[in-house]
């Protein structure tokens, strides 16, 4: 990790309309407490979209910083940009799986699911445009959970621990939210994956029988 990232919910206008967000994050020295919903000192504006067991910790890597500056070259993009917690290095969306256990610091935590993003993000960025163009950039990045409260600081490496093989990774499940909705092979793996989390599980499910969705 080679920023740790934290931030409490700030007023912010855009597009004339007023809004709670904790999307800003700024990086942070010293040891930090990782809880089951969160770190200490980090908040959610939005408890029902955002946080909870399965969101406890968002890693985005530091690899894609490039490919935005390169899309955004107006934009100053300092670590936490994208409202992680952990900016990370070396870890990967096509490489990881839901499942995946990592020991970072003191802490455990665990692969749970990608970024989907809402129009929080856009409003940081202060760009219409920005969910659209952020999904169909597969850089999601990636939620945790945390299986073992402890502490991390900036410069702890997430060590592997254990490898879910058989679990849908995170680039796959970027593929059947944006591109590959119907694709069944891919939903039964996403469906068999245990450490889904079950909200996911249901609105994967339907998708087996050719109904239609939403998003």
């Amino acid at each position: 990790m080679i920023s740790l990232n934290l931030g409490r919910p700030r007023l912010l206008i855009y597009n004339g309309a007023t809004m709670n967000t904790a999307i800003f994050k700024q990086s942070v020295t010293g040891r930090i407490p990782l809880c089951t919903l969160n770190l200490d000192g980090d908040r959610q504006a939005d408890l029902s979209v955002h946080g909870g067991p399965y969101k406890a910790v968002y890693g985005y890597p530091s690899e894609h910083y490039e490919y935005w500056r390169q899309e955004l070259p107006e934009t100053a993009l300092p670590p936490g940009a994208f409202g992680e917690n952990f900016t990370t290095a070396g870890l990967r969306e096509d490489e990881l799986h839901v499942g995946d256990r990592f020991r970072i610091g003191s802490s455990i935590v665990m692969i749970r699911q990608p970024r989907m993003p809402c129009y929080k993000l856009a409003a940081g960025f202060q760009r219409d445009d920005f969910i659209t163009r952020f999904l169909r950039s597969g850089r999601s990045g990636f939620y945790f959970s945390v299986e073992q409260e402890g502490e991390v600081e900036e410069g702890d490496s997430l060590q592997l621990i254990s490898r879910n093989d058989a679990g849908i990774t995170i680039a796959e499940m970027n593929l059947l939210f944006v591109k590959e909705k119907y694709n069944r092979a891919l939903l039964q793996k996403a469906i068999a994956t245990p450490g889904l989390p079950g909200d996911w599980r249901e609105y994967f499910v339907p998708r087996l029988d050719g109904l239609s969705v939403t998003a």
